[in-house]
């Protein structure tokens, strides 16, 4: 893991990483999903980007990595240095043995490239939840749960003669993040030392009140001695202005699709000028706020004034553009304009 530094960090300083949801696109299938996640994930570690993260969603027809341990075995068997993750497991879903057994397969499988972020929200609606937790808790116990987990990997706390023991997974390096849209898991990542990822992909109001917690509370620990934040951003980079803001549309009609409570499948770009009411209209501009979306100029002038504003250590961008030759080329840009080093891996 990299140390915050005391020195001002700008653009060209930090590592930058992908959050991917395998989006299942319009006419097309999650066998569809997965292939171009693959081809993104195998261009990022061309690209020298430093990881690759899918995330746990459930019962929304434009997310594949739902199962999401099994996506992450299938990019790294399909790339070579990339580090490969989870952004995140939803703890509160599973039982903590599954998810260290599940992890320290891949990490027995693809030594020294597997992460394990970590939330507390279902990933999913009321009715889901239900289904995948059978109880109503809204993540209250996430503290114990993670407590019991890191437990598991760690061979200090278990013997030949303890009752349970995470096999594969015990004695293992995995490394574990926290992730938050709020102060709740910045506080809890701060207490126990573990790097922090930030949602400010879609709770950018909150940002600067969790980073100031995390920072201002943070306790050394056996794994990180200072601080450590990783910033999740919204980003679309075009040749044009005016064509990357017509890619985020498709951005703009998730948003509102979930407004509606309506989640479908990712809708290619169109003209919606007409098509929302003023509430919706209201959700988008609220999550295109905090989004990125430009030409090179236009990305890099706004990435560099959020990371010297933030002193993030690391960004880790989601792109949510239809087409696969299009967000391919949106992730190329930011590689130039960030001078990424191909072949680099931050651990």
């Amino acid at each position: 893991m990299t140390d915050s530094t005391s020195t001002s960090k700008t653009l060209g300083d930090i590592p930058i990483s992908v959050l991917d949801l395998s989006q299942i696109v319009e006419g097309k299938t999650a066998a569809d999903a997965f292939r171009d996640s693959l081809d993104l994930a195998q261009h990022a570690e061309k690209w020298g980007y430093n990881r690759y993260w899918v995330a746990e969603h459930h019962n929304m027809p434009g997310v594949a990595s739902s199962a999401t341990s099994v996506v992450i075995g299938y990019l790294a068997a399909g790339t070579s240095t990339i580090r490969v993750g989870a952004g995140g497991i939803m703890l509160p879903n599973h039982a903590p043995l599954v998810i260290a057994e599940q992890f320290g397969t891949l990490e027995s499988m693809y030594p020294g490239r597997i992460d394990l972020g970590l939330g507390r929200a279902p990933g999913s609606d009321r009715r889901t939840s239900l289904a995948l937790r059978r109880d109503l808790n809204s993540g209250e116990d996430f503290p114990q749960l993670l407590e019991e987990l890191r437990s598991y990997f760690d061979a200090s706390k278990t013997s030949y003669h303890a009752p349970l023991r995470a096999v594969p997974g015990e004695g293992l390096d995995v490394p574990i993040w926290l992730l938050g849209s709020s102060d709740f898991s910045a506080r809890l990542a701060a207490y126990q030392g573990l790097p922090f990822s930030f949602a400010g992909h879609f709770s950018p109001d909150y940002l600067d009140r969790a980073l100031e917690v995390y920072r201002s509370t943070f306790r050394p620990s056996a794994v990180l001695a200072k601080p450590y934040v990783m910033l999740g951003v919204s980003l679309i980079a075009a040749d044009t202005q005016e064509q990357a803001e017509f890619l985020s549309t498709t951005m703009q009609q998730q948003v509102v699709a979930l407004t509606r409570g309506r989640p479908g499948k990712i809708q290619p770009p169109a003209d919606l000028s007409a098509q929302f009411d003023p509430l919706e209209l209201t959700a988008v501009r609220k999550r295109m706020e905090s989004a990125i979306v430009g030409d090179r100029a236009t990305v890099e002038l706004r990435l560099r004034a959020l990371v010297e504003r933030t002193q993030a250590d690391e960004l880790i961008v989601t792109s949510g553009i239809y087409d696969h030759a299009q967000r391919l080329h949106s992730y190329e840009m930011l590689a130039d304009i960030a001078a990424l080093k191909s072949g680099t891996s931050v651990g």
